[in-house]
């Protein structure tokens, strides 16, 4: 039996479809940067969706534009280099064969191998990956770390199946990429709906690829590991971390005491959880939560940590006593200090952007806001600290936990945390100075930073041939 591996090569953005070096491949069956949360954002929120990928290129073209991109660099910027798709069977606990699909999209690799992590979920398709990829190649080049962009997963709704399953889901997954991943060429992560334990599957299955000598020599293929397998401590609250300093930094510019300072959060995972607990310990009051089985508001205050005692109990945040139901609009109508989207994608569209009663939104997801919402956002005078800035933190320390393999070392938490402050400071500050200079939003002067950043490697480089 063999599986098709199908590697697409994209000369331009959307249309053109001539292959610079096509690659298929066929491999022989033998058997979780943006980590987001893994739970999701109310159905209502989002009905339609738009193209992803079209909003990642309009956001790159309005930065292009003023900052006068090189147009052949800008070319080789708004297309992905390599996307796989993999079609594979894998059987389930009922003996049967089920097929799945799986992804990898490659966008950029100038500065570095690619990074990006893979999720499970079953609305993703082409358009998501390909978009995410991109967006990843910005959130590296803007962090200043040496790598590219990538992005990928399953098509699949992981609680319709067991552990054992998703364990073979995983492992046949890796198999059918081969070696379109690698630990300094491709290195995924944790992403929605995946975790740490999915990353060891994905080690193991890799090593169980090389040869007996090389296997410790590889264990960097994949971050976002068990601390026990070679992960990096403060890997698990490593986006969240970088949310809260970027929202901490904000709050000093504005003269904003946080022990003041309210905020309410869409999305209740990983991510969700670990920013609500920082910034409850720093004197900020979470007064409304919304995940997809619904919403709890509490002006008094909602303890993060009983609510996420309450999730992993009830699945969701629907029903918890310490607050009072909302739905989607109430809940993004609720005056506060912040707001903290947290869960899927195009949640503050034209429409939603209208609702929100806050002074800043801080992205901790991925493209929460569409071009439309965007624009309403400034047009409300709304500050953003937007994604490629703000959920940069789990890149950074998977960065870190890379370097850490490599080198064999071990770092301490306070280490850790010293190091990713440092790099996510760095950035904001950049980003707030270029909006400052030019006059523009910081989402797009995030833009012209990380554009800046692959114009000088491709113009020191030269493009071959």
């Amino acid at each position: 039996m063999t599986i098709k591996v199908e590697t697409v090569d994209r000369l331009d953005a959307v249309d053109n479809k001539r292959p610079r070096k096509p690659t298929p491949q066929v491999c022989e069956t033998a058997r979780d940067e943006t980590d987001h949360d893994a739970m999701l954002v109310p159905a209502q929120a989002a009905t339609t969706r738009n193209s992803l990928y079209e909003n990642v290129l309009a956001q790159f073209d309005k930065a292009a534009d003023i900052m006068q991109l090189d147009p052949n660099i800008r070319k080789i910027l708004a297309s992905t280099e390599n996307e796989i798709v993999a079609h594979f069977p894998v059987k389930m606990n009922n003996n049967e064969v089920e097929m799945f699909t799986g992804y990898r999209v490659q966008h950029n690799d100038a500065l570095g191998p690619f990074k990006g992590g893979l999720r499970y979920h079953p609305q993703l398709d082409i358009d998501e990956a390909r978009a995410l990829a991109a967006w990843m190649t910005f959130k590296c080049a803007l962090a200043g770390i040496p790598f590219g962009g990538a992005k990928g997963g399953v098509q699949i709704d992981p609680s319709k199946y067991s552990v054992t399953e998703l364990e073979r889901i995983t492992r046949r997954f890796v198999f059918a990429l081969g070696d379109n991943i690698g630990p300094e060429y491709d290195i995924p992560a944790p992403d929605m709906n995946t975790n740490a334990q999915i990353m060891a599957w994905i080690l193991d299955t890799y090593l169980s690829t090389m040869p007996p000598h090389e296997r410790q020599r590889n264990i960097h293929v994949v971050t976002g590991k068990p601390v026990a397998a070679g992960g990096s401590v403060g890997r698990d609250k490593a986006t969240g971390q970088g949310v809260v300093y970027c929202i901490e930094k904000w709050a000093q510019d504005r003269k904003l005491s946080l022990n003041d300072a309210t905020f309410i959060l869409q999305g209740f995972g990983n991510v969700g959880s670990w920013v609500a607990r920082l910034l409850t310990k720093l004197g900020a009051k979470l007064i409304a939560v919304s995940d997809v089985t619904g919403g709890t508001r509490n002006r008094d205050g909602i303890d993060p940590d009983d609510l996420l005692r309450y999730v992993k109990v009830h699945g969701g945040v629907l029903k918890y006593p310490g607050g009072e139901f909302v739905d989607n609009i109430m809940f993004m109508q609720t005056a506060a200090n912040i707001f903290v989207p947290a869960a899927m994608e195009n949640q503050i569209t034209g429409e939603s952007a209208r609702w929100l009663n806050v002074d800043l939104v801080a992205e901790a997801a991925n493209g929460p806001t569409d071009p439309d919402g965007d624009a309403i956002l400034q047009q409300r005078k709304i500050d953003v600290i937007p994604d490629i800035l703000c959920n940069a933190g789990g890149v950074i320390v998977s960065y870190f936990e890379w370097l850490q393999n490599k080198r064999s070392e071990f770092w301490d938490l306070e280490e850790v945390d010293f190091k990713l402050q440092k790099k996510i400071m760095s950035a904001y500050g950049n980003v707030r100075d270029k909006a400052r200079e030019l006059g523009i939003d910081r989402r797009t002067a995030a833009f012209v930073l990380a554009l800046e950043r692959l114009e000088r490697t491709y113009k020191d480089r030269g493009i071959f041939p």
